[in-house]
């Protein structure tokens, strides 16, 4: 009898077969087995990042065994559709309003029901801009699971490259947060600025600077962006020592 990996995916697809709890819908993904990032849509300048969510894509498939398809979805949170997607983008530029209810909900049960969210303050904020909105919306999202830094040993520094700090665009905060359900980190939320530091223009021209580090400091926010990626479809499979040495020489 052969046994299937436990996946996000397949969380969320064993999810879509609760009918009366998803709105009746339960769908197989579209295109497969291929990773394509979905973009939350909500009040504020939600859509500052696409170029860079289709670069981390990309990368994605030049870099690992993942085939993607390099887009980025934007959807409602409210929409039965999240629960097709195991990697959720929530980024900004700026406050934004609170969400309705209905969004809270319906985000709520993607995060329980095994789905993943890349929370990232395009706009570096610190207790104002996107950075108080976000929080402020998560604590009515997970209430019972506050916002904490994760610890360096966490699986998503090790799922596919051996990284020992979270930089971005920025660098304002060395470490990521991370709302946990159990030992699962539900969702990680970075204030550097991540998919900044992924961005292309229409010419294929990185589109910001990257500081204090440099082309240096881009590089590290790549291969984040793959371990975060790597993380969101695989759960904790790497935090078993089998893996050691594929970690090791993909260091490199």
């Amino acid at each position: 009898m052969s046994v299937r990996r436990l996946t996000r995916r397949n969380l969320l697809l064993g999810s879509a077969a609760l009918a009366p709890l998803l709105a009746g819908r339960a769908h197989a993904f579209g295109e497969k087995n291929r990773f394509i990032p979905a973009v939350a849509k909500h009040g504020g300048r939600w859509d500052a990042r696409l170029s860079g969510l289709r670069r981390i894509a990309w990368e994605l498939q030049r870099r690992t065994s993942v085939e993607v398809v390099p887009d980025a979805r934007p959807f409602a949170l409210s929409s039965p559709d999240l629960f097709e997607y195991p990697f959720l983008y929530f980024g900004g530029d700026g406050a934004f309003p609170p969400l309705n209810e209905a969004e809270v909900s319906n985000l709520r049960r993607y995060l329980t029901y095994g789905g993943f969210m890349l929370a990232d303050a395009n706009d570096g904020s610190d207790g104002d801009g996107f950075d108080a909105s976000f929080r402020r919306e998560m604590a009515r999202v997970l209430p019972q699971n506050p916002l904490a830094e994760v610890p360096s040993g966490h699986v998503v520094f090790k799922s596919f490259f051996l990284l020992d700090a979270a930089p971005g665009r920025l660098l304002n905060k060395p470490q990521m947060m991370a709302a946990s359900l159990g030992k699962r980190a539900a969702v990680l939320y970075s204030q550097n600025d991540v998919a900044g530091a992924w961005s292309r223009n229409e010419s294929g021209d990185y589109e910001f600077d990257v500081s204090p580090g440099g082309e240096p400091q881009r590089e590290l926010a790549v291969r984040l962006g793959i371990n975060v990626c790597m993380y969101a479809l695989c759960l904790d499979y790497k935090d078993d020592a089998v893996h050691l040495q594929l970690i090791l020489n993909k260091r490199r």
